[in-house]
């Protein structure tokens, strides 16, 4: 496949990151892992560097999106040929990932998306059912894709991805631009299940409820850039 890289956006997550970059390592052993440290005030640079991790440290926090636009530019500079983006809190399977780069490795996608919704519906909290529904819906009504799961952070991207997407937006709206681009610039796109992993922890990270609204309002100023 060449060469593969890992791309986990941390805000102050010195309690767990240690342990994320360790999965991932288990499971993918010939990756790289990148941790964009976006702009911490605790030690969450420091246990990712110890854990064995490249770091890249943001002097300010700038925010989900932020975060993964400066890993998808570090993999495009360094000629990276499949990146996947996964979460800092624990909330993915590392064995997933594995999962994600099938489609991508069989050449049959240019992004693949993990989806949480196909095999662990059940397991997601009630509320986040809500802004996950409400969040396809809105994919779907803005840029006229399907989606069961647009929130999800466990993606993979391949080479013709990586040089064609473009990030815009700093904050969480990012999971939903990811789909504007993927109509853009034409990519096949394909979802696979993956397990749900949510703990009080991850859940304090996570999107919150109230900011819903303001991500769709910066959708859609994002459609008329």
């Amino acid at each position: 496949m060449g060469k593969l890289l890992v791309i986990i956006p941390a805000f102050n997550e010195a309690l767990v990151i240690g342990k994320t970059i360790k999965g991932v390592r288990q499971s993918l052993k010939d990756a790289g892992v990148l941790i964009v440290n976006d702009g911490s005030s605790d030690t969450t640079g420091i246990e990712a560097k110890r854990a064995g991790a490249t770091v890249i440290n943001h002097p300010i926090n700038r925010g989900l999106g932020g975060a993964l636009g400066t890993g998808l530019y570090w993999a495009k500079e360094r000629d990276i040929d499949c990146a996947i983006t996964f979460d800092a809190d624990g909330q993915h399977d590392p064995d997933d990932i594995l999962k994600v780069l099938k489609p991508i490795h069989s050449g049959n996608a240019d992004v693949v998306i993990g989806t949480r919704t196909k095999s662990g519906w059940n397991e997601i909290p009630w509320d986040r059912k809500i802004v996950l529904t409400l969040s396809n819906w809105l994919t779907w009504f803005l840029f006229g894709i399907k989606t069961t799961d647009s929130t999800s952070g466990l993606r993979a991207f391949n080479r013709k991805a990586i040089e064609k997407i473009q990030i815009k937006t700093d904050q969480m709206e990012v999971s939903n631009e990811f789909f504007y681009e993927i109509k853009r610039c034409g990519l096949r796109l394909e979802e696979v299940p993956i397990k749900v992993l949510y703990t009080d922890y991850s859940r304090s990270k996570g999107q919150k409820n109230s900011n819903a609204i303001n991500v769709g309002v910066k959708l859609l100023l994002r459609l008329f850039r």
